[in-house]
């Protein structure tokens, strides 16, 4: 655990400190793209933090190789180094995606690509598990074609899913950090040596998002652009795929005792294959509610809109990072629901705990929706918002005074701002803020 422990953190602090030399490099290379109708920051703000989690990726590879326990794992496996070459070639992609803004169509080519290329390294399914069957042999195609979906999926759910600052890093880092705890507890626990290098990837994967967090997180001075999104998908999709189909569910003893026990014991086995899906739910959700949202205006499935999920959490009223820590909080629940549930699969607190945590989860959603007046003796206890201001009288009056009248801080402030400039709302710093208005504001600025 400890040689874990220090290639996580050795790459945390390499991506860290790399990130901000990144930043100065990616201004001077003009990789600024102008602000679309859809972004949710205020100012051009610098791409290309991939390039330091990938050196982040290339640092904790590295000093992994020359620990004496972890050492094993490139002794005994190809696996590393197919990661390496499949992270190296998706990398490149995305750098010119994030100066050029490439097309689609040949970034989906590179993505199989780069799939490709660890599969002939030996990064590949071959056997699956498949409910009421059993472990299933995979031939050579189908271990092929299975592994490049995988990867596609996952890259582009990942991309997908980077909307907002800190997002799409915060999550993975969430997942990865489930996934770790479970292909640990397998390397660790039933003795699969075969699971050590899904171990070293969720740890390393781990590092390199906690180390571009700090730069990213809003107001965000740097993005990871493509560059960064599909390398960590890639990453995450290649430690799903090591202890899945490295890993013969034969090993770890599953099949004795009862059917019913059986059943309840081979619910680990299945976890790796719901793990990249925790990343895929949000997004997935998001583009199902957007099809439907944008056919029903009589619009294309394609055509962009401010409808997603982190546009509504700000509309509704959420801040920008309050709206980031929800995700998380449903991230969490899902991948650490997920993993708990594999401990013990035949517990009901589980189940009963994940649905109370899932309740509270929508009171967070729609918590600004609600606005309790708080008793008079305790008013000097809470924010001005939740205070009467001096009455029903002074509530009426604030009821019928004109809209114009109030700043972007709510009924009862003076204005920011006069009635000639554009309301902002949301602004907390230069870069990364919210473009997004306040329910009754009348102004945006895009």
């Amino acid at each position: 655990m400890r040689e874990y422990l220090l290639t996580l953190c050795i790459t945390a602090a390499v991506t860290y400190l790399l990130t901000g030399p990144v930043r100065k490099f990616a201004i001077v290379a003009g990789a600024m793209p102008e602000i679309r109708a859809r972004d949710v920051h205020r100012e051009p703000t610098p791409r290309l933090g991939g390039i330091a989690m990938f050196f982040g990726l290339c640092a904790g590879l590295l000093v992994a190789d020359h620990l004496t326990n972890l050492n094993e794992v490139f002794e005994k496996s190809n696996e590393p180094r197919a990661l390496l070459s499949g992270a190296a070639l998706i990398w490149l992609i995305g750098v010119l995606d994030d100066k050029f803004e490439i097309d689609a169509l040949i970034k989906l080519g590179g993505q199989m690509i780069a799939a490709g290329v660890m599969v002939m390294q030996g990064l590949t399914i071959l056997w699956l598990p498949v409910p009421l069957v059993g472990t299933v042999a995979l031939t050579q195609w189908q271990g092929t074609l299975l592994t490049v979906a995988l990867v596609v999926i996952t890259i582009n759910a990942v991309n997908f899913v980077d909307g907002l600052d800190g997002l799409a890093a915060g999550m993975v880092c969430i997942a990865s950090a489930a996934f770790f705890m479970y292909a640990y507890r397998i390397w660790y626990s039933y003795g699969i040596e075969a699971a050590a290098p899904a171990t070293l990837f969720a740890a390393i994967l781990m590092g390199m998002c906690l180390g571009f967090l700090p730069h990213n997180m809003h107001p965000a001075r740097i993005f990871m652009g493509d560059s960064g999104s599909m390398l960590i998908g890639l990453v995450l999709a290649a430690g799903a795929i090591s202890v899945t189909g490295q890993v013969d569910p034969d090993i770890m003893r599953l099949f004795s005792g009862s059917e019913r026990n059986a059943v309840h014991q081979m619910v680990p086995v299945y976890i790796p294959l719901l793990m990249p899906l925790t990343i895929i739910a949000i997004p997935a959700a998001d583009l199902i509610l957007a099809i439907v949202r944008r056919t029903w205006r009589g619009q294309s499935p394609f055509a962009a809109d401010r409808g997603h999920l982190h546009h509504r959490l700000l509309e509704i009223g959420h801040s920008h990072s309050r709206a980031v820590l929800i995700m998380y909080f449903w991230s969490a629940l899902i991948a650490f629901g997920a993993l708990t549930y594999s401990v013990n699969a035949a517990s009901m607190w589980i189940v009963l705990g994940v649905v109370i945590l899932s309740a509270i989860g929508l009171a967070l959603l729609l918590l600004p929706r609600f606005r309790p007046r708080t008793p008079r003796w305790a008013e000097a206890f809470v924010p001005p918002r939740y205070r009467r201001r001096g009455g029903l009288a002074a509530e009426a009056q604030e009821s019928e005074a004109p809209a114009g009248q109030y700043g972007p801080t709510g009924p009862g402030q003076p204005a920011a701002v006069d009635a000639q400039s554009p309301v902002t709302v949301g602004v907390s710093g230069a870069n990364g803020a919210t473009a997004i208005g306040g329910r009754g504001s009348s102004k945006v600025r895009i």
